[in-house]
């Protein structure tokens, strides 16, 4: 009997090369890149922004078309002053705030999942950080604390009290989608140091801190009048 007689058979060769890939997380990848936006050749975060800036737009515009459209344009009217319901929010700030919620949750699951699938710590095309980041900072600085409502006058003479979308004009917009990518890009302490968080998490929170220096700047210009 030979001395390799028993030795084990060799490893084959194509057995690691035959394993199969790992499974494409579609459904993360489609939401860390906001529907697509991060395959973008050019500036991903910008656009990434710019659909924040849409998602804090979207709410109001079909609150408000729904109500002109089903009740006429004459049943809605802006009330200067709060009404007796200090502190009340209102259904637009409610959806604003869950959906807010949401993207930042559901950002923090898909950017970790594209993040281990691409092998990186914070890949370009990942850009659900920008989305809610900029959603953040607008509905932060632009709506709360709110100040403003309108009152909606039906035919029937109920009164229903909802707040006001006044304070999303394009200089607000304009003004808050600058100071976001500025701070984004800039990452002023403490913004570098939330990209050290552990997985999804390091991806968003250095946006939201973004997103909360943004806010400050807007609070800025609506107390000096600007």
């Amino acid at each position: 009997m030979t001395a390799d007689a028993h030795s084990p058979a060799p490893a084959n060769p194509t057995a690691a090369s035959s394993a199969a890939p790992p499974r494409k997380p579609r459904f993360a990848l489609f939401v860390a890149t906001a529907a697509g936006l991060g395959y973008l050749p050019l500036a991903p975060g910008t656009f990434g922004a710019l659909a924040g800036l849409a998602l804090a737009l979207l709410p109001q515009w079909l609150f408000f078309r729904t109500l002109a459209i089903t009740h006429g344009e004459g049943t809605i009217h802006r009330l200067l002053t709060s009404p007796p319901l200090t502190g009340w929010l209102g259904p637009l700030a409610l959806v604003q705030g869950l959906l807010a919620v949401a993207f930042a949750s559901v950002g923090v699951w898909a950017a970790g999942h594209s993040a281990l699938y691409w092998h990186q710590h914070d890949p370009q095309r990942v850009v659900i950080d920008e989305v809610s980041g900029q959603h953040l900072a607008l509905i932060a600085g632009a709506l709360l604390p709110i100040r403003e409502y309108i009152v909606y006058l039906p035919p029937r003479g109920s009164i229903y009290l909802v707040s006001t979308s006044h304070l999303l004009n394009w200089k607000y917009l304009l003004l808050g989608f600058i100071l976001f990518r500025v701070f984004d890009i800039w990452k002023p302490f403490p913004v570098r140091q939330a990209e050290s968080l552990p997985g999804g998490w390091g991806i968003m929170a250095d946006d939201w801190v973004a997103g909360i220096y943004a806010t400050l700047g807007l609070w800025i210009a609506r107390a000096a009048g600007l």
